[in-house]
């Protein structure tokens, strides 16, 4: 048997000074990928770099500023060589009632959703108890905001990020990226116009605790595992749209998602059952599917803006996998 090693002391410092900002650094780079998992990938990577060159911080700037711009260019390095990630409604208007079409692995790139445990606060955290900090974290990271995203030129993505997001300095940004504080600062007002032509505004979202947004998702899950349309009309508000990865075309308007849903979707009472989480910091659900078998399998997850005056939108992500990446198991009894 090989002895255990104890960490060098190097290694604790390291690990003591830098592991209180990987959830983070995990919500950055998502933000500017668009998939929980790449982000994942890239902060190893990013703390790879940081071991490799920590004998050379010298602490001239403070450890969330010097991990931060590693993390940074790592996205940015990462972005050269992938497709950005959209939903449906980034690809083309809404459909014209045709049945829904799947897209290949091969034509598109889907944006994911993030599982809020994944990024929660913990006990180290200095703004675990910021309620401020909580509430920007939360918008910085809905679905809408996230898919906007996606559709700047990159470093214009950082930007943003950067400095509406982290709220780190001109200064700070244009050393991040090797770059001056006026070409940040241009670069800041062209990224805001092209994501307010995007993405206009959080529509008044509700958090997911409020009892209102748990209400509507219990009203749609309810809806769902019932096949009933009728309860679906209660929960949607008159505009709400549909979407769902892989599929191409999305629906607007609630006659449209409700006919798509009952034609297509809801079979009969028992098919689906759905279990109820959050991510994006917004209310949704795992979701499972009866098979052939009668056996209730995982299908993927669905992601809910709930508004005062009901769901806006509903956006479905069509893998099975994330269930076990929401901390659920693959098959449930019943």
């Amino acid at each position: 048997m090989t002895p255990h090693r104890p960490a060098a002391p190097d290694e604790e410092r390291f690990t003591a000074e830098t592991g209180r900002f990987r959830r983070e650094l995990l919500a950055h780079c998502y933000r500017m990928v668009g998939s929980a998992h790449d982000a994942e990938d890239l902060v190893q990577e990013t703390y790879l770099r940081a071991w490799r060159a920590y004998a050379g911080f010298e602490g001239r700037a403070s450890t969330r500023t010097w991990l931060h711009r590693i993390a940074t260019n790592v996205c940015l390095t990462a972005l050269e060589r992938r497709p950005i990630r959209v939903l449906p409604s980034g690809l083309a208007g809404p459909s014209d009632g045709r049945p829904p079409e799947p897209g290949t692995p091969d034509e598109v790139a889907w944006l994911g959703p993030l599982p809020d445990t994944w990024i929660a606060p913990s006990a180290e955290d200095p703004t675990a108890d910021d309620p401020a900090a909580v509430v920007v974290g939360r918008e910085s990271l809905r679905l809408a905001l996230i898919a906007g995203l996606q559709h700047l030129p990159a470093r214009q993505r950082a930007i943003l990020v950067l400095r509406d997001v982290l709220a780190f300095s001109a200064a700070e940004t244009a050393e991040f990226l090797d770059t001056t504080t006026a070409a940040v600062k241009s670069g800041l007002q062209r990224a805001r116009a092209r994501l307010g032509e995007r993405d206009p505004g959080s529509d008044d979202l509700l958090a997911p605790t409020d009892p209102r947004a748990r209400a509507l998702l219990d009203g749609y899950i309810t809806a769902f595992e019932r096949s009933d349309a009728r309860l679906l009309e209660q929960v949607l508000r008159a505009d709400a749209t549909l979407e769902a990865t892989p599929f191409r075309d999305w629906q607007a308007g609630r006659a449209r998602c409700l006919h798509a849903l009952d034609a297509y979707v809801l079979g009969t009472p028992g098919d689906w059952r759905m279990l109820p989480t959050t991510a994006n910091g917004q209310p949704a659900a795992v979701v499972y599917h009866r098979d052939a078998e009668g056996v209730l399998r995982a299908d993927g997850a669905v992601v809910l803006a709930a508004t005062a005056t009901g769901v806006s939108r509903v956006v479905k992500f069509h893998d099975p996998a994330l269930a076990t990446a929401f901390g659920f198991p693959d098959v449930i009894d019943r």
